[in-house]
């Protein structure tokens, strides 16, 4: 097979279908998935029953065949989809959003037919992520369902949706403290410290996942061995805690720090402005005391990504 003429939007042309399904391929940098995170969502029956129904919002298909070019595909509103009851022995059923262009597979008519469907793919691998080769359809859910069951529950829908091209966004914040600045002696209590290890971090409205690490480097310790933790924070979310530990008596020393933290983001936080910081506190059992200054360097790297919720 040769170049296929005219290349798309040649005015005067006459352009096949698969010319713009390889415009959306090409759009979608060869990905496959739901748009947003929380596009087409598998979910039990409102009243639970035998079915699930599949939220609106939208997807990108990928062709099963080379040059077949990607689909475009929305649901508005909640379509319902019926799910086989169980008899003695416990299934596994694969809920996808299907596209059958008669062009590629079967004889369905776009003219009267429904070529984009949510079909179940029955009898499936317990552990089973992706559709059946050869199919044109991405995977919504597998549903995992006991024996002699009618009645479709959230346990059992395990969510497999992947957004095509999920989005993301790094920011470094910094500071440079310019004076010294020494952790209070309040023992085994968390303090918003370093002071200067505060800053305004805008949450994306489409971010369902927050990375952070945070590196302070020239971190002064003295006065005594020292033992504490430190901890990242934004809104209601408290990281893990990072301790130091230092057994070098009164010397005057410098470490660096680095705290790492992964936090979903609830709904509540995204599209909002929060106060990012870290809390630092001292053990009450060691003498030594912890300070930043001006050899001191505060970075705080946030990453926000898009995932399916």
């Amino acid at each position: 097979m040769t170049l296929i003429q005219p290349p798309l939007l040649t005015h005067g042309g006459t352009h096949e279908a698969r010319a713009f399904r390889m415009m959306i391929r090409d759009l979608a940098r060869g990905s496959q998935g739901i748009t947003e995170a929380d596009d087409l969502k598998v979910l039990p029956l409102a009243t639970p029953g035998p079915g699930v129904r599949v939220a609106d919002g939208s997807a990108i298909v990928r062709g099963a065949a080379w040059g077949q070019g990607s689909y475009t595909q929305y649901n508005i509103g909640h379509a319902t989809v019926p799910i086989v009851p169980t008899g003695a022995t416990e299934r596994s059923d694969l809920l996808v959003l299907r596209i059958e262009d008669p062009e590629y597979e079967g004889t369905l008519d776009p003219a009267t037919d429904d070529i984009g469907t949510f079909q179940v793919v029955p009898n499936v691998s317990h552990n089973a992520r992706t559709a059946p080769a050869g199919m044109t359809a991405i995977p919504l859910a597998r549903i995992n369902i006991p024996a002699n069951t009618a009645v479709i529950t959230a346990a059992m829908i395990t969510d497999l949706r992947r957004v095509a091209n999920p989005r993301r966004e790094r920011t470094l914040h910094t500071a440079f403290p310019s004076s010294a600045d020494r952790l209070p002696r309040k023992h085994d209590v968390f303090q918003n410290w370093p002071t200067q290890a505060r800053w305004k971090v805008p949450v994306p409205s489409w971010a369902t996942r927050m990375k952070v690490i945070t590196t302070i480097t020239g971190f002064r310790l003295s006065d005594g061995d020292v033992y504490g933790k430190m901890q990242n924070a934004i809104a209601s979310l408290r990281g893990q805690d990072t301790a130091f530990d230092d057994d070098q008596g009164g010397a005057i020393r410098r470490t660096t720090m680095v705290l790492a933290d992964n936090f979903a983001v609830a709904s509540s936080l995204r599209g909002t402005t929060q106060d990012f910081y870290v809390q630092t506190k001292l053990a009450s059992n060691e003498p030594g005391n912890v300070t930043v200054d001006a050899a001191s360097s505060l970075v705080c790297d946030i990453e926000f990504t898009e995932g399916p919720v």
